[in-house]
This record gives C-alpha cells, sequence and structure tokens, in this order.
C-alpha cells in the first residue's frame, strides 16, 4: 500500500485549525526529542506533554480570551497539551502503542507523517541555507563519480537532483525579489522605504546571496564542475567504445555478452544525465547572473524613489502638495485661485525673514574697479561737539513748578485735571521716575489705578506725601 493511501481523512484537519501553527511547533519538538531520546520504541505520552509543555511556556498565548478548539474542548494552559496529543493521535499525526516493560504508552511518527513533520522543521528554521551545500554537492557528487571503480550512475542522479534544488533555489529568491520591488514601489516615506530595505537585508534568501555569491562556493565551483562533467563524459566515452569492441568478440546470448551490453546501457544512461546535469548548470548560471542584475537594479530603484521623496514629497500623505500639484499642471490655475479667493481668506503668514532677507542675486554688471586716494581725516573744531551733547527735554525749574502746581498740603496728587497736555504727561512721567529711583525713607508713594480724562489721555493716578 502507498503512503497516500495510508493517511487518515482526519490527518488533515491539522492545517485548517487556528492554531496550526502551535500543532506544527509542538511536533517538530516531540520529533527532535525523539531523535535525542535513546528509547528504542519512542517516547510516552509524559514525556511527549512535558515536551508539548515547555513550548507552551515560552509561546504567546492570550489565556485571557475563550480558546476553544475545533472540537469544542476548552483550552487552558493546563490541560493545552493533553489535548494537542490526543487530536495528533486522533487524527493519525502519532501512533500509539502499549509497551508492556514500561507499564505505559508510547508514541512515534508514521511515515507519511515524517515526511510532513520534517518540512514544518525547514519551515520554521529561518537558519536553513542549503545552497552552498547544493553547490558542493553537485561538485562532490561529480568527483566521486570520476573516482568510483563501479560508476554507478545513482551518484550521477544525486548530482542531478543537487542541480535541480538549486534551480529552484534561485528561482525563489528571483520571485521574492519581484515581491520586494512591488513592496518598494508602493512606500510614500522614508520610513516605508526603509522597513524594506532591512526586511530585504534580513531575511533568509539574502543570507542565501551572501553565502552564494562568497569565493569559496560558486564562483569556485561553477568551473570546476563543468570541468568534471567534461572529464567524465570523456572518460564515459572511452569506456564505452572498449565495452563496444569487447561485445564484437562475445557470442550473443551467452552472461558475458549481456553483462557487457548492460554495461554499454549503463555508458549511454551516464552520458544523458551529464548533459542534463551540464544543461542545469548553465540553467543555474544564467539565474545567478539574472539574480544579481536584479539585485542592482532594486539598490537603483531604491535610489530612485528616495530622490524622489526629496524632490516631490511624501505622495497622498500631504493633500497640500497635492493640491498645488495639480493646480500647477492645470490651464485654468488662476480661475481656480480665483474662485477659491473669494470662498478661503487667504493671507500670507508674518515672516520674520524672508526669501530676500539672506540671499539676493547679484546683478550681472560690475562696477568698474576706480582706484581712490586716502584722504586726511578733518579735525573737528571743540565749538561742533556741542551738537552732539543730549540735552534734557525740561529744565530742573520746569519739572519742580509742575510738581508745585499739583500739590496740596505738602502731597503731590494727580487728579483730572493735571494732565492737559503732552508736555504734562512727560512732566508726570519724570515727576514718577525721579521719585521712584531717588525714594528715600521720608516719602510715600502710592500708584492707583489707571484712568482717562475729557482730553483723551490715559495714565495712573500717583500720590506723594513726605512721612511724618
Amino acid at each position: 500500500m502507498s503512503l497516500i493511501n495510508r493517511i487518515p481523512h482526519d490527518f488533515y484537519k491539522l492545517f485548517t485549525s487556528k492554531y496550526t501553527e502551535y500543532y506544527m511547533t509542538f511536533l517538530v519538538a516531540i520529533y527532535d526529542a525523539m531523535e535525542q531520546s535513546y528509547s528504542v520504541l519512542g517516547l510516552t505520552e509524559k514525556e511527549c506533554r512535558a515536551v508539548m509543555n515547555e513550548k507552551i511556556a515560552a509561546a504567546a498565548i492570550l489565556w485571557d480570551a475563550e480558546n476553544y478548539d475545533e472540537e469544542g474542548v476548552f483550552l487552558t494552559r493546563s490541560n493545552m497539551a493533553s489535548v494537542c496529543l490526543k487530536h495528533f493521535e486522533d487524527w493519525g499525526w502519532l501512533k500509539q502503542d502499549y509497551d508492556e516493560t514500561l507499564n505505559s504508552y508510547v508514541v512515534t511518527f508514521p511515515e507519511y507523517s515524517q515526511m510532513y513533520v520534517e518540512l514544518f522543521a525547514r519551515l520554521l528554521d529561518e537558519s536553513d541555507s542549503q545552497e552552498r551545500e547544493s553547490v558542493l554537492a553537485i561538485y562532490s557528487y561529480l568527483y566521486t563519480y570520476s573516482v568510483d571503480s563501479e560508476k554507478n550512475n545513482e551518484i550521477l542522479r544525486s548530482a542531478l537532483n543537487a542541480s535541480k534544488r538549486l534551480v529552484r533555489m534561485l528561482v525563489n529568491m528571483q520571485d521574492g525579489m519581484r515581491e520586494y520591488f512591488d513592496e518598494l514601489s508602493r512606500q510614500k516615506d522614508f520610513k516605508g522605504i526603509q522597513d524594506v530595505l532591512v526586511k530585504e537585508i534580513n531575511n533568509s534568501d539574502s543570507r542565501k546571496y551572501a553565502i552564494l555569491t562568497t569565493t569559496d562556493s560558486f564562483y569556485r565551483y561553477k568551473e570546476a564542475v563543468k570541468e568534471l562533467i567534461v572529464k567524465n563524459l570523456d572518460e564515459n566515452e572511452v569506456r564505452r567504445r572498449k565495452k563496444e569492441r569487447e561485445l564484437t568478440g562475445l557470442e550473443q546470448g551467452t552472461p558475458a555478452f549481456v553483462r557487457c551490453e548492460r554495461a554499454i546501457g549503463l555508458c549511454d544512461e551516464a552520458a544523458d544525465i551529464m548533459f542534463r546535469i551540464e544543461r542545469q548548470s548553465d540553467v543555474i548560471e544564467r539565474r545567478y547572473n539574472k539574480l544579481i542584475e536584479q539585485k542592482t537594479i532594486f539598490a537603483g530603484r531604491a535610489a530612485a524613489r528616495i530622490r524622489y521623496i526629496m524632490q516631490e514629497g511624501a505622495d497622498g500623505d500631504d493633500r497640500t502638495a497635492v493640491f498645488v500639484s495639480l493646480l500647477n499642471r492645470s490651464r485654468k490655475k488662476e480661475e481656480i485661485l480665483e474662485c477659491l479667493s473669494e470662498r478661503v481668506r487667504m493671507s500670507m503668514p508674518h515672516q520674520l525673514m524672508s526669501q530676500e532677507s539672506l540671499y539676493r542675486r547679484k546683478s550681472s554688471e560690475r562696477d568698474e574697479f576706480v582706484p581712490q586716494a586716502v584722504k586726511p581725516e578733518e579735525q573737528t573744531e571743540t565749538d561742533q561737539m556741542d551738537s552732539f551733547v543730549l540735552k534734557p527735554l525740561y529744565t530742573r525749574k520746569e519739572i519742580e513748578h509742575f510738581r508745585r502746581k499739583n500739590e496740596k498740603d505738602g502731597v503731590f496728587c494727580v487728579t483730572e485735571d493735571t494732565v492737559q497736555n503732552v508736555e504734562d504727561l512727560e512732566k508726570l512721567f519724570f515727576v514718577w521716575q525721579e521719585a521712584t529711583e531717588t525714594a528715600e525713607s521720608s516719602q510715600e508713594i502710592e500708584l492707583g489705578d489707571e484712568q482717562e480724562n475729557s482730553s483723551g489721555f490715559r495714565y495712573s493716578t500717583l500720590k506723594i506725601r513726605n512721612a511724618d
């Protein structure tokens, strides 16, 4: 019975579950623990639950919400391992047997289940990088065939399979690069471009690409592979001609004739496989060169996108920038601005510095340089210095007169009739300034509320009295 016919119908329930990721992690952990175990039959159910509990402790599951599995069982941190183990046994992922020696049930993986679990392990392992081993494998298989006395064609089939795996890996890397092209073109700001570049650098394909392009892997072994193919083809052709000459001297139907005829057929088969390996090597080289070209184009597009954002700004985020861009390209720009100005009050914000504050375009016409003699400094006369001396607005006598005019019983008091013109207002300021700057303990200064007289002058009431 083939393996596909042994798979139970419930086996595929694992892929339709909302806990598929956790199921895959549990199966891989049990599989790894079973490989490290010394038991011949497998792990006990208790050991399986212990392995799953370790993974559950590290898993980020929101246990506050209601977690029901597909069978309607309520999952908690304490019963999830037992429930999952029962599902694995019921669905056919694990096979249960009773061990009389251990007096407990042990579980093992069926052959069809092992294939899936090994695939899960590769999918969950981001550090899986088989590309260098694939390049080296092609070389090692061909070299092993060249020194093998039996000339087993299975070695060449392994080399062919390794070359096919390498081609598939390069195809997958190209598809991944095209996805990054699409994701990069959708970014509209620097942060988005940075995220795409960081993801492209840190993904598994970039690590494979870095190993593939090192001097001790692809560049070194691709030429060695071609040389081994030519060498093996030449040796295979020599063996074939030798067997054909031997075949002419043998009687047909004898065992020696059959063995010699079979050897000729193996030589033909080996030549066919090596020609296919050679074609795969050419495909690998073309794929590899295309991948390098895509990497260069990707870097160029990223740089171009950054330059575009620096010049044009972020698309779609700033609607004002989009509106201005559309307005500049419109033929009815003036008409649109007039209609907009009627509905929206538009004004220029106040600016301390304008475009002409720091920079002014120099005129193309330059004044011709004309040397001039140094003129001796003229000595200023002493009588002209009076014009530079600052003179007070009012004399001391005028200010004292203004103060005595508004004093009553030794108290300077400001009323509505005190200020009649601008000169009176300035004299009042000088009186207040002198009283506050040269205030002595014998004076009391009282500043009142602000008032406005009939002439329109506004000033504060002021009283200056001598202390008793």
